[in-house]
């Protein structure tokens, strides 16, 4: 394009953050507002230059600084999707601070803007080491923004999230010491093709493993993310599990899958029983829940299970699928969270019980929250349909054991999200205060319509999302066809699986 566009998304939000704080708290507010808009419109531009078919690796940014550390950015069709999400969702939290949060209120928009730098920064880093520090770096402003704004249990909150992604890391950092000495390079587009001993990728997938795990998080080292979602403040909510999850996944896609296929197909079936568990016990709890913030805390413990499950049956349509769900849950989970903000500002109480008939005052506001549970839910038509539709395809290609636990996660998801819908829109409002709540304002309409739209969007029409990404899950898939397993599908109807196993790719191309 002419310039550094990716470096550009990255430093901008840094200046705005040093700037807030330096200033008063209105000034700041509009700074943020001002930074995150702005880089929403870079992030747009990079979607309409992004060549679909292209090289795999676009919009390349490299300087040497020292030995074979090296400022190195680029991104495929996978990691632009996920920057365009982080833009699109972090103006949305400046105006969902905009009124909630009234201490210290240039220290919170820097931490806002850091964190929007970093997580672009994980999306577009092409060395190993740059990686790892921007991957490392985006714990410390969640853990101020959860320590110092968030609830009455906010600093064990914190520490837990901030123990548990540290010590899950620390294992990958020596995994990466080692890559580095083996391959003599830290250049990831040259270690994703680079082939590992068969009997290291076994220890090197397990230790990236432990982050990736926690990061998502996937049972049973997902209980931080309850306490983190229901301490944090609203937009804190919004943005860790609109793009912080989704790193985990990122990282799976990125590093587990085409560095270590060997490994991946020798642990798959761990994988997937990880996962088969998270959508059943992490549905079930979340059916029992009071508090609304920790109910959509456990279904997203449920949808990123849909991710690793498509991640790891070592298809087309399994992974196109993880990488929708992670798309769609970003937007729906956090829509959610922002939803729950709108009423908890109003009554300071996030208990179900306390709640009731707010379609009759609040009609704007059922109605918006009708879509994003319905979305939640996968009904068609809506951003999660596809992804959880595909991912269901992948995994009973694979097994249809696999494929039968998934779908009961459906069905239980229906139930948690009905029943909360249910309880908080439906019926005669349980307190005065409940009957009593105005509908959305000007504020609160121009945050969640937007993500609305790009829900139905996603749901219409998912061919541009899923064009940007097909030939990097190919080349994903190129990685991991020597090793994958065999599928149940294809043996079961009679079919030779060696036979069968290239005309997968076709099939799944015609069916996407």
């Amino acid at each position: 394009m002419g310039y550094p566009i990716l470096s550009l998304l990255i430093g901008l939000p840094l200046i705005a953050a040093a700037i807030c704080l330096f200033v008063d708290a209105r000034t700041a507010r509009w700074i943020a507002l001002a930074a995150t808009l702005i880089d929403l419109l870079l992030g747009l531009c990079l979607w309409t230059r992004y060549e679909i078919g292209g090289p795999q690796w676009q919009f390349t940014e490299h300087v040497a600084l020292f030995g074979r550390f090296a400022w190195a950015l680029g991104i495929d069709g996978i990691a632009l999707l996920l920057i365009v999400l982080s833009v699109f969702l972090m103006p949305i939290c400046i105006a969902a601070s905009w009124e909630a949060i009234e201490k210290r209120v240039p220290e919170y928009m820097a931490a806002f803007l850091l964190m929007e730098s970093l997580m672009i920064g994980v999306f577009a880093a092409q060395d190993l080491f740059l990686f790892y520090i921007f991957f490392e770096a985006g714990l410390i402003p969640m853990y101020l923004i959860i320590g110092i704004w968030g609830g009455a249990n906010r600093i064990y909150a914190s520490y837990k999230f901030f123990l548990y992604t540290l010590l899950g890391s620390v294992l990958m950092l020596i995994a990466m010491l080692w890559m580095a000495n083996e391959a003599g390079t830290t250049d990831i587009p040259t270690l994703m093709a680079y082939d590992f001993p068969a009997q290291a990728q076994t220890w090197l997938f397990l230790a990236f493993f432990a982050s990736f795990a926690v990061k998502m998080p996937m049972w049973p080292v997902h209980t931080w993310l309850p306490d983190a979602h229901v301490q944090a403040p609203t937009a804190g909510s919004v943005i860790l599990a609109g793009v912080l999850l989704k790193m985990g996944g990122y990282g799976f896609i990125r590093f587990s899958l085409p560095m270590f296929p060997i490994a991946s197909a020798e642990l798959m079936w761990l994988v997937m029983g990880l996962s088969m568990v998270a959508v059943v016990v992490t549905s079930l709890i979340a059916l029992v829940q009071e508090d609304m913030k920790k109910l959509i805390a456990y279904s997203s413990v449920a949808h990123m299970a849909f991710v690793t499950i498509g991640l790891f049956a070592f298809n087309r349509q399994g992974l196109e699928g993880a990488l929708m769900v992670m798309l769609g849950h970003g937007l729906v989970s956090g829509a959610l969270f922002l939803c729950v903000g709108v009423i908890y500002d109003r009554m300071h109480t996030r208990e179900i019980a306390r709640y009731g008939g707010l379609s009759n005052n609040m009609p704007k506001y059922a109605l918006l929250f009708m879509l994003f549970t319905m979305a939640s839910v996968g009904l068609p038509g809506t951003s999660n349909f596809v992804g959880e539709f595909l991912a269901l395809v992948g995994a009973y290609e694979i097994s249809s054991w696999v494929a039968f636990v998934a779908t009961i996660g459906v069905i239980l998801g229906a139930a948690y999200m009905l029943y909360l819908y249910a309880r908080i829109a439906y019926g005669a409002a349980r307190t005065e205060e409940a009957a009593a709540m105005p509908d959305l304002n000007a504020r609160e309409v121009a945050m969640l319509v937007p993500i609305a739209l790009a829900v139905l969007w996603m749901g219409v029409y998912p061919e541009s999302f899923l064009a940007p990404m097909r030939n990097d899950v190919g080349s994903i898939l190129a990685r991991l066809a020597p090793a994958a397993p065999e599928s149940d599908a294809k043996v079961s109807i009679g079919k030779p699986a060696a036979a069968t196993a290239p005309d997968s790719h076709h099939s799944a191309e015609a069916h996407n």
